[in-house]
């Protein structure tokens, strides 16, 4: 993802990249025939389970607030409490399992490095029982239709300021606390230091 936003021309390059897909214009396109083209927004298809990284993409980019903002908007098209409340079919349960970790306020982006990239949550409190005896659980402090945007985190009373959880630290239990409002935090998580793993590194 690093190299990816690199070869894009940078941060803001991809940021923008990334907000001409969310923003593109279809009308006047028909993809009646094409197979899995579901839940659009823009060219984003969140119908078709590889789309599913892609608002999480903007943390790479040192853009949180945008995942956060994105996050949001896929929740409030893509979802609902009704017979068909899921876009595309759920294949074997991923369209849910996006549901759920992005409800928590983390998702696995990259599995195999053992990170969660953080976006925002969208319930009050979750609490996961873990097979180990361990108890984790997500709180949130002002979360609203409004309060979208994460304020600041903490991780067992401690400051985080990285974009992403670790295994390791859910499977030992404890709390990832959120502070949310209506502006976005501009600081939190922007740093390559504070960013998610990626493969080729960050800095090029």
């Amino acid at each position: 993802m690093a190299a990816l936003v690199t070869a894009l021309g940078g941060d803001a390059a991809a940021v923008a990249r990334l907000d001409a897909m969310f923003d593109h214009d279809n009308t006047g396109l028909d993809y009646s025939h094409a197979e899995d083209i579901a839940g659009l927004i823009g060219q984003y298809i969140h119908g078709n389970e590889p789309s599913h990284h892609s608002a999480y993409a903007y943390v790479f980019a040192g853009a949180p607030w945008r995942t956060q903002a994105r996050l949001k908007q896929i929740m409030d098209t893509q979802y609902h409490p009704g017979p068909a409340g899921l876009a595309g079919n759920d294949d074997v349960g991923q369209m849910s399992a996006w549901l759920m970790f992005t409800a928590m306020g983390f998702y696995p982006v990259t599995p195999g490095s053992g990170q969660y990239v953080i976006g925002r949550p969208f319930v009050e409190r979750a609490v996961l029982n873990l097979p180990n005896g361990n108890r984790f659980t997500i709180s949130t402090e002002g979360l609203s239709d409004q309060n979208l945007y994460v304020q600041s985190v903490s991780l067992n009373g401690r400051p985080l300021g990285r974009t992403w959880i670790g295994h390791d630290e859910i499977q030992a239990g404890g709390e990832l606390h959120f502070v949310m409002g209506t502006e976005p935090n501009l600081m939190w998580g922007t740093t390559a230091a504070e960013r998610p793993y990626a493969m080729s590194g960050y800095g090029g």
